[in-house]
């Protein structure tokens, strides 16, 4: 049985495990560019939540054993993937036929970056031979000299003592250094923003250019600071708001948060294995499914218990470009989840409301008001606007509890 496998029957086991077990358990046993483990661990890495990913590059760094900097090697080179990078994989040890690098890290815009991992600055690394494996990677043709540059990773945030030696050398316009630590937060930061574009903002942090101007920075920033915004604080008309709750005012400041769990009971139904791409998009690349996930708290009345979400544009896009899209909707815990196949839940949206806000850039952005209604005999609904048809989807598309 491969680790995946074993990682899909009882992934709370897993969970408990130490890395070097982990490697323990992937073909041979031994990470080696010869051995069969690495093509178990590194398939195993890009199933696994981003906190064990964390967990797992702090064991190497805290924990360290005899294969510990090769594994943090697939590590990060996973944690890149998560960040939208094409990544190919280096090799753990550099031999006199073969480049070192550690990783190729491809950004969509076709930048190359070459990835250089070290658990420890404590000896001095070789500038030289890093931008060595770049010029042989150039005059091989796997990259270009012109669109490519250096990052190296290091498992400790002081790193003062690198830092002057980048600076001082003739490679210092190509070279740039980041911590594990930082690594890790720029990472979950990606996963925990919806807005377009934030992506492309956190790769561009790691390659080099002059931060005289600070644009790029400060973008990301606001993009951070107007996801919070748009999570606690959509617009609903007045009928929404009464189809939704008398208070939704005081109640719509607390958002709700059980997404990642809708989608592990989503993914079980569908017989997937999702890994989240973001705040509420989740995919399984084997299967080609996408699956966007938004959550509501309860708005109870008299007669019925309403749940109200937004649909954003780029979720409907994500969608669309999967093999097979699904739109999940989380309604009031993960007990009770509507999901709607892509075909079904693109024929309804020119029925409901629809809100267009401009962005920090400029840029317009819009969103779908989708309300959900559940009523005491059981009954489910999707509420459209008025006048349109109302589906039942009591059958087809609500998890409840048994599935």
């Amino acid at each position: 049985m491969s680790l995946l496998e074993i990682w899909k029957e009882n992934p709370d086991q897993i969970s408990e495990k130490r890395v070097d077990q982990i490697i323990g358990f992937a073909g041979d046993g031994k990470l080696g560019d010869n051995k069969s483990a690495p093509a178990e661990f590194r398939a195993f890495l890009e199933k696994v939540p981003a906190d064990i990913l964390e967990k797992y590059a702090n064991d190497c760094l805290v924990n360290t054993f005899a294969d510990s900097g090769l594994a943090l090697q697939d590590i990060v080179n996973e944690i890149a993937r998560r960040l939208g990078f094409d990544v190919q994989h280096g090799r753990y040890r550099g031999t006199q036929n073969a480049i070192g690098y550690d990783g190729i890290w491809t950004d969509p815009q076709g930048h190359d970056v070459i990835a250089e991992v070290k658990t420890t600055d404590a000896y001095r690394i070789s500038l030289e031979t890093v931008a060595g494996y770049r010029n042989d990677l150039a005059g091989d043709g796997r990259i270009s000299e012109d669109s490519s540059s250096i990052l190296i990773i290091v498992g400790r945030e002081d790193t003062g003592d690198l830092e002057a030696q980048i600076r001082g050398s003739r490679h210092a316009w190509d070279v740039r250094l980041i911590s594990v630590d930082a690594l890790i937060r720029l990472m979950k930061t990606r996963l925990e923003l919806e807005a377009p574009g934030v992506a492309a903002q956190c790769r561009s942090l790691l390659v080099p250019r002059e931060h005289t101007k600070l644009d790029d920075i400060i973008k990301l920033v606001f993009s951070t600071t107007e996801d919070v915004l748009n999570e606690e604080s959509p617009e609903m008309d007045e009928d929404e708001r009464s189809e939704a709750s008398e208070d939704t005012e005081s109640e719509k400041v607390k958002p709700m948060s059980f997404n990642d769990a809708c989608a592990a009971r989503v993914g079980k139904h569908l017989g997937a294995d999702l890994t989240k791409q973001s705040r509420s998009i989740y995919a399984d690349s084997d299967l080609g499914i996408a699956l966007t996930c938004s959550v509501s708290k309860e708005y109870v009345k008299q007669d019925f218990t309403g749940y109200w979400f937004a649909f954003h544009q780029h979720q409907l896009e994500t969608l669309r470009e999967a093999k097979n899209g699904f739109a999940a909707f989380g309604c009031g815990s993960p007990a009770q989840i509507a999901v709607f196949p892509l075909e079904f839940f693109e024929t309804q949206l020119g029925a409901l409301n629809q809100s267009h806000r401009e962005r920090h850039d400029g840029k317009i952005y819009s969103y779908w008001h989708l309300i959900i209604h559940r009523y005491p005999d059981g009954k489910w609904v999707l509420m459209t606007r008025a006048g349109e048809e109302r589906p039942d989807i009591s059958d087809k598309t609500v998890l409840e509890d048994g599935d």
